[in-house]
């Protein structure tokens, strides 16, 4: 069976042009055994569309190209879809990418989604919320929740909103329950 590949970009992640990316992806996949197609994700998260695309076209793998929240948008809505994910990374921070070996240079990541070797990364629910790399709570989420307000992308505009919430950083009190006991912390954040 050749692949079928929907490309997902985020045009507003990182600070790269995706036009380039996109005419090299398509230059280099022009002429393999394989079917591809980018298409925009969507800021609302919802991928019905791409949920009926799988069933109907048989596409075989979804590869987001953008950042840590692009996957983790994705993922959340495509997670029980019969696909192999891979990622281009193009965002802010690109920490998933980076924990799971992927190459920072798109033309790199093209070459190692093409050999369709597939591995497992941890996951895990929060609150009925799927992760697929990292959850927090406090100063880290408000960070990111601010950065995604944000018209401007990149590393400068995630520092200075850093260093916005840095100088006005409070410790939360934060109850951390586990299976057999539980206790109170005060912390700025907590990460997962």
């Amino acid at each position: 069976m050749s692949r079928k590949i929907s490309f997902l970009v985020n045009p507003i992640s990182g600070n790269t042009k995706k036009d380039d990316i996109l005419k090299f992806i398509h230059a280099e996949l022009q002429g393999k055994d394989l079917e591809f197609e980018f298409l925009f994700t969507n800021a609302n998260g919802n991928y019905d569309d791409i949920v009926d695309r799988i069933a109907r076209d048989g596409i075989t793998d979804i590869v987001m190209i953008g950042g840590d929240g692009t996957v983790n948008q994705v993922v959340n809505a495509l997670r029980d879809q019969p696909v192999q994910f891979g990622i281009i990374p193009l965002g802010s921070g690109n920490g998933l990418a980076l924990a799971a070996g992927i190459p920072k240079k798109p033309q790199e990541a093209i070459s190692l989604i093409l050999k369709g070797e597939a591995k497992p990364v941890d996951a895990f629910m929060v609150n009925d919320q799927f992760s697929c790399m990292l959850s927090g709570i406090g100063f880290d989420a408000q960070v990111a929740h601010d950065f995604a307000s944000k018209a401007s992308r990149g590393l400068m505009t995630y520092t200075q909103q850093s260093l916005i919430n840095y100088f006005k950083a409070q410790p939360y009190q934060f109850e951390i329950v586990l299976e057999n006991f539980s206790f109170f912390t005060d912390a700025y954040f907590i990460s997962i």
